[in-house]
């Protein structure tokens, strides 16, 4: 089993724990939805380079060649993950509407197989951003990139959402807008603020505590931790 399968199981709440003959079949089903999903997707990518300016009160303000602040950060999760860099990428990963479309024509079929759609787009929509961070590493070897983390992460507003699409004029070279409620469309799009410092960072943002879903995840009812399944 690829990990990017047992990925998409951890997203369906079925990790490696699960055994018997109806997680086989779900095994070779998330296996199969995912060749077919490299047959028909290619994520489209979007990351852009800002300089960063801390503000006294605590904010941070992502600052564009012309020296005008493109996107304004603020709440505890900016500071501490971006206190000692002196860049950031806004960066964008999305499945476009031809996800969109698959997964409405699913579930008119079957709400199952709908559920292992929905999870295969997550896996392949986070590893185009795994992919973007990798280039930015290549392309600047020489720094050191934070966790990434996005709008409704943490205290981080998602009301952001809508000036960070701007930021990466996103609905023109990606078709990426927000609704008025600041979600986007198309729907399996992520977005992301990456940070870059001259030193080795070490501070951290996995687990529930920064996690927005975390007063209403059900992996997190059932006493466990997506991370562990």
């Amino acid at each position: 089993m690829t990990n990017r399968a047992e990925e998409a199981l951890r997203y369906l709440g079925a990790g490696r724990a699960a055994d018997g003959s109806a997680a086989a079949e779900l095994r070779i089903a998330v296996q199969r939805m995912l060749e077919q999903l490299d047959h028909v997707i290619t994520p489209n990518r979007l990351y852009r380079l800002f300089t960063l300016c801390h503000d006294p009160d605590g904010s941070v303000l992502l600052m564009d060649s012309a020296d005008q602040a493109v996107l304004t950060l603020t709440g505890k999760l900016a500071q501490i993950m971006l206190h000692d860099c002196h860049q950031a990428a806004l960066m964008l990963s999305t499945l476009g509407v031809t996800f969109d479309s698959l997964l409405r024509t699913q579930q008119a079929r079957s709400m199952a197989d709908a559920a292992i759609l929905n999870a295969c787009g997550n896996v392949l929509v986070e590893e185009a951003c795994d992919q973007t961070e990798r280039e930015l590493a290549a392309q600047m070897p020489d720094l050191y990139l934070t966790d990434r983390f996005s709008p409704g992460y943490g205290d981080l507003p998602l009301t952001l959402q809508p000036t960070l699409l701007r930021a990466l004029d996103a609905n023109r070279l990606a078709g990426v807008y927000a609704t008025e409620s600041c979600l986007m469309n198309p729907t399996k799009t992520v977005t992301a603020i990456v940070g870059l410092s001259h030193r080795p960072q070490q501070a951290k943002i996995r687990g529930c505590a920064y996690c927005s879903l975390k007063e209403t995840c059900t992996i997190r009812k059932d006493g466990k931790r997506c991370d562990s399944l």
